[in-house]
């Protein structure tokens, strides 16, 4: 077995680690609009959680989350902090309601702590000021050596994951129509990261409104079990 097998095969697992559902970062208490969804009646079966989780991971998280992502990766592999805190406000800019500027800024407070105590020093500057998810989770990506395109591919699992993870409580709907929803996800997850990954700059964005006007119409929904 080669020491650049050994690398690889720990960079997996490393990647695995940072998209657990374990990670204490507190993203489960988050639905991104979709609670707002279903109390109106857009998102109410399965075939409609599909529809609405599809849209979103194509024209939401794979042209601005990703795009981004992927060029902090960038920035933290060449020890460009100025291109790291551009890259970290523009993302943080890009959320359009309060609810998720605040649930950007607490997931990257979040994840900044667990990183200091996996001894990644430069997380510490980050656990008290604006701090992406995307941020933290591209700086462990380079010091674990986590490719980019894998890097890509595994945030959009951990967000994709949480989602079904909201849906399966909020629609409801059963444990195995949720494997199946994230069984039909992950079918897309290559072609997103591609696109993402071959976005130029100006094209970076979010394509999709309800996802959007949903979060905002949840900052005053009356009854809710989400924090977004």
């Amino acid at each position: 077995m080669s020491v650049r097998g050994d690398d690889e095969r720990l960079a997996l697992l490393r990647l695995c680690h940072l998209v657990s559902p374990a990670l204490p970062v507190g993203a489960y208490a988050y639905s991104q609009g979709l609670e707002y969804a279903v109390q109106a009646g857009w998102v109410g079966d399965e075939a409609t959680a599909l529809r609405w989780l599809q849209g979103i991971s194509g024209r939401g998280q794979g042209t601005l989350d990703l795009p981004v992502l992927l060029r902090l990766h960038r920035a933290w592999s060449a020890a460009d902090p100025q291109a790291v805190h551009s890259w970290n406000s523009r993302l943080i800019a890009a959320r359009e309601t309060s609810e998720l500027r605040a649930e950007e800024r607490h997931l990257g407070r979040s994840l900044a702590r667990v990183l200091v105590e996996l001894d990644i020093a430069e997380a510490r500057n980050w656990v008290a000021g604006e701090s992406a998810f995307a941020t933290l989770f591209a700086l462990a990506a380079v010091r674990w050596r986590i490719g980019e395109a894998d890097a890509l591919g595994g945030y959009l699992w951990a967000w994709s994951e949480n989602q079904v993870l909201a849906a399966i409580k909020l629609v409801p709907l059963g444990q195995s129509a949720g494997q199946r929803l994230l069984h039909r996800l992950t079918e897309s997850m290559p072609g997103i990261v591609a696109l993402a990954m071959d976005l130029d700059e100006a094209s970076i964005g979010v394509g999709v409104f309800a996802p959007i006007l949903a979060s905002a119409l949840h900052e005053s929904q009356y009854s809710r079990l989400f924090r977004s």
